[in-house]
């Protein structure tokens, strides 16, 4: 021990102590190895109790994708090093200090679940009190592994575990007893807590136990629960998908002697299959069970196709239909265009108003010519085809636009397009209810 005596003006000498005495005193240097080699036990048979606590700071990420969680947490250690001890009251009232950490034995705690190192800074110091006992208080980013359960996604609570114990030294050596209870943990937790993102933290328990093999180690087990919060996920993939769904029933409304209704559902088709792009990325490769939410999508989607083909369906009736009555139109009456016909069947006012041809020059009449027989025949032939051809134009646009003259086909069409929508919209109500009951169950 050294002392000095500093005289303090003309009363009685101060005594001034140092935290370097305490170490002489103790003996307590980098190159002693009686501190670094050994458990600091004084009996092998006495195991090292070390007390362990851990509050949880923020949860930095849960993936699902690759099933890790990120969590940041705040470590506390304690233990007794038998070989310390010294008097406060003869070190000026010094009743611990701080020493680096390559000067003493460190229990070998390690995180079973822990998939990368910690590269972040650590505190290199630790605090040694005059009784032995030695604190370690650090904070560390956990990079683990987590079994999650997305069966309920996005209304899911996950639960995850942080466990540690010792990598070699066996349960006869060191003995893990947790510092606080796991009321006591999540209340400091959220107390401490910095951010959640994502997730909702809910609690945190605190378990004891041993992991046996050939041998048995001691081991303290952290459960963190926590809940996702689903609104980010509500609006962004399942409202679309559900507004989709309703533009698919709206597409009901639209004629089916068009093609805008099957090209507006085969728009829609293809936007469900962007957003299950999407959730591919979001959703484990492998699961216990099928995420509720690819039940969802999945279901959708089929309902949508088989939208789509119900309306191909009633479009080729109705075209079938179509076909029919055109070709009732040409086997309508219509005049012998054959260039043998005799011109007496042709009205005698048509043939002397289209066969008559007057030619003029500068404004002024110069001749009139008069079509023979042949010309008369070749000329009219050719306009009886325009007017035929009219004809069967104007005779399919009135079809089609005269009320309760429909043809088979087209009633047949109609009655097959109200009982797929009377059940498709039956079946569309009855699946989002019973997904919602599984979801909010």
């Amino acid at each position: 021990m050294k002392c000095v005596s500093v005289p303090l003006g003309t009363v009685s000498p101060e005594r001034v102590c140092s935290y370097q005495d305490v170490l002489d005193h103790l003996n307590l240097t980098r190159g002693n190895d009686v501190f670094t080699s050994t458990r600091p036990v004084l009996d092998h048979t006495h195991p090292t109790m070390v007390h362990l606590d851990v509050y949880l700071y923020a949860i930095l990420a849960v993936i699902e994708k690759s099933q890790t969680f990120v969590p940041f947490i705040w470590i506390q250690l304690t233990w007794n090093n038998e070989r310390i001890w010294w008097d406060p009251s003869q070190f000026c009232g010094i009743s611990r200090v701080s020493v680096p950490k390559e000067m003493l034995w460190i229990p070998d705690l390690t995180i079973y679940e822990m998939t990368e190192k910690d590269d972040g800074p650590h505190s290199p110091y630790l605090y040694v009190s005059h009784d032995g006992i030695v604190l370690i208080e650090d904070e560390m980013k956990v990079v683990s592994t987590c079994k999650m359960d997305v069966h309920k996604f996005p209304f899911d609570t996950q639960r995850c575990n942080i466990t540690f114990s010792s990598a070699i030294h066996i349960v006869t050596d060191i003995q893990l007893i947790p510092f606080s209870n796991s009321s006591r943990v999540t209340q400091a937790s959220r107390e401490v807590m910095q951010t959640q993102g994502e997730w909702e933290f809910l609690d945190m328990t605190v378990s004891r136990g041993k992991l046996i093999l050939d041998r048995e180690w001691d081991q303290i087990s952290y459960t963190i629960t926590m809940a996702r919060r689903p609104l980010l996920h509500v609006i962004n993939f399942l409202l679309p998908i559900l507004f989709f769904l309703c533009l698919d029933l709206a597409s009901f409304l639209i004629s089916d002697q068009r093609g805008e209704k099957l090209g507006f559902k085969v728009t829609v088709l293809l936007a469900i299959s962007v957003l299950l792009l999407i959730l591919n990325d979001i959703l484990p490769s492998m699961s216990n069970r099928t995420p509720l939410i690819a039940t969802y999508c999945i279901v959708i989607f089929a309902f949508m196709l088989l939208s789509l083909l119900e309306t191909i369906l009633v479009t080729h009736l109705m075209e079938r239909d179509s076909v029919h009555q055109e070709t009732g139109i040409d086997h309508a009456p219509a005049y012998d265009c054959d260039p043998g016909t005799p011109l007496t069947q042709v009205p005698h006012f048509v043939l002397s108003f289209v066969c008559r041809v007057v030619s003029y020059r500068g404004g002024n009449r110069t001749e009139e010519v008069i079509c023979s027989e042949q010309g008369e025949s070749h000329l009219l032939l050719l306009i009886l085809g325009d007017l035929r051809a009219v004809e069967r134009t104007l005779a399919l646009f009135a079809s089609g636009r005269r009320e309760g003259k429909s043809g088979y086909w087209t009633r047949v069409a109609r009655r097959l397009n109200a009982a797929f929508f009377t059940i498709y919209l039956i079946s569309v109500m009855l699946f989002i209810s019973l997904m919602c009951k599984e979801w909010l169950n």
